[in-house]
This record gives C-alpha cells, structure tokens and sequence, in this order.
C-alpha cells in the first residue's frame, strides 16, 4: 500500500505501472458523538477501516474527507454538515481526479450514515461515465456488534456514541475519549424513525444512542478486525465480478 498525501508523484506512478490500480477514499464527517467522543470519530472510523483494506490490497490510500452531510445533527455546536449536493459533487471531482491518473477501481468507505444517499448518487452518476467505484457503508455491522457488544441496541443497527462506537474511538485514538463524560440514553423513538428526516437533538439531548460505559479499546480492536473481514470479502466479490486479480494478502478473507 501507498499512502498519497506522503507520496511523491512518481511513487504513484510507479505504483500504478506495477498495477496498484485499486484506490480506497475514507469519507468521514465531522459531527456530535455525545460529550465524551470527538466531532471527527466518523472519520477517525472510516480512516481506520481504509487503512486495514488498503494494507490489505495494496491500494493506494486516499486522504480521509473529514466533512460529509450530516443534517441531523446540525442542532449540536460543532458538527458541520456539507449539502447532499456538496458531498456528491466531493465525491464525483475525488474519484474523476484518480481515475485520471489511472486508477480503475475506487472503494469508498463510508463513516456516516448521513452520506450513504450522497454517496450512493455519486456511484451512479460514475457509472454512467464507465467510472468503476463501490461504497462499503461498514457491511457486517450489525453481526459485529450482535458478536462483540455487551448493551443493547438504541434501534436496530443504531449505534451513535454507544459501545460499539466509543470502543472503535478507544482502539483508534484513545486520548480523544473522555471516559468521566460516559453516560448510558435510550431515548424514547417515534414508531417512524428512520422513515423521515429528525433531528438528533429533539431526540437525545446528549447526542447519545445507547450505552458507552462498558466500551473498551479490546473490543474495538475485535470490531475492526470483524469489519475489516466482511469489507475485504465485499470488496473480493466486487473485484471477481470484474475478473481482475488482487493483491495475495487479500484472498480468502476470515469470516470465522
């Protein structure tokens, strides 16, 4: 793997003629995790999954986009949400930039899930052009966290500042985590949550969806080796489909 914002243009030029034709964009975003995490704990996530892949493929790894659409937690000071159209637009002139110096295949990794329409636009939009890109919004999720959290879901595959969310923090940046703010909420949800745009704020007063207090840096650990199995294994079935041949470390990922 290369990393691009530390490499020269020839390493990528020869990186790219040795075939690393395969580029991975981390899409973050910068928004409330309740008062013991940081604004970028989407974008530390989406980041630290990348990284694993990139390592994984040897795929040139692409600077994390810190900002993405995150509306619904706009009523927090210090979130700072980029229109769906802008986060489209970021999307479409990133992965035209990197086609353009040859990369055939794009894996975006979303950290939020305020950027999954965005996003998703974006591909189809590529897909048109013959641009070849996928978007992994952390695929496994749920059974990682079924496997590996001690608390109960706020919702189903809902985990805002809970446990599984502040161990990934833990695991990737442990001096952000202010564990003396840590508090447990399992506010009350409308029967059409998830059905029409809501705020956070009229929901949770704390931003919290959940129960951070038995998160731990171990279990982070264990839920990015999970989500890196099941996107290395979504990314095989992409590039099989395409009939291309992937870095040997990427074969056969471990789901067991």
């Amino acid at each position: 793997m290369i990393e691009l914002a530390t490499s020269s243009w020839t390493d990528v030029q020869e990186h790219v003629a040795a075939g690393g034709t395969l580029a991975i964009l981390p899409f973050g975003a910068l928004e409330q995790h309740g008062p013991h995490l940081p604004l970028s704990t989407d974008t530390l996530q989406a980041d630290g999954l990348a990284r694993r892949l990139a390592a994984r493929f040897d795929a040139i790894l692409m600077p994390p986009v810190p900002y993405g659409q995150t509306w619904d937690n706009a009523g927090f000071p210090g979130t700072v949400s980029l229109s769906a159209a802008t986060t489209t637009a970021v999307c479409l002139d990133l992965v035209r930039a990197v086609t353009g110096f040859g990369i055939t295949t794009t894996v975006i990794v979303n950290g939020d899930y305020g950027n999954r329409l965005p996003l998703h636009s974006a591909a189809q939009q590529l897909a048109t052009e013959s641009v070849d890109v996928i978007v992994l919004d952390y695929p496994g999720l749920i059974e990682a966290g079924d496997e590996v959290k001690e608390t109960p879901w706020a919702a189903p595959g809902l985990c805002h500042a809970d446990e599984i969310e502040t161990s990934l923090v833990m695991a990737l940046a442990p001096g952000t985590v202010r564990s003396d703010r840590m508090a447990a909420s399992y506010p009350e949800l409308p029967a059409d949550f998830g059905m029409r745009p809501l705020r956070f704020d009229t929901l949770s007063p704390s931003g919290v969806f959940g129960d951070p207090r038995p998160a731990t840096a171990d279990k982070g650990q264990r839920l990015l080796m999970l989500l890196e199995q099941h996107s290395a294994a979504a990314v095989q079935r992409h590039l099989d489909a395409l009939g291309g041949a992937v870095h040997p470390s990427a074969s056969a990922p471990d789901l067991s």
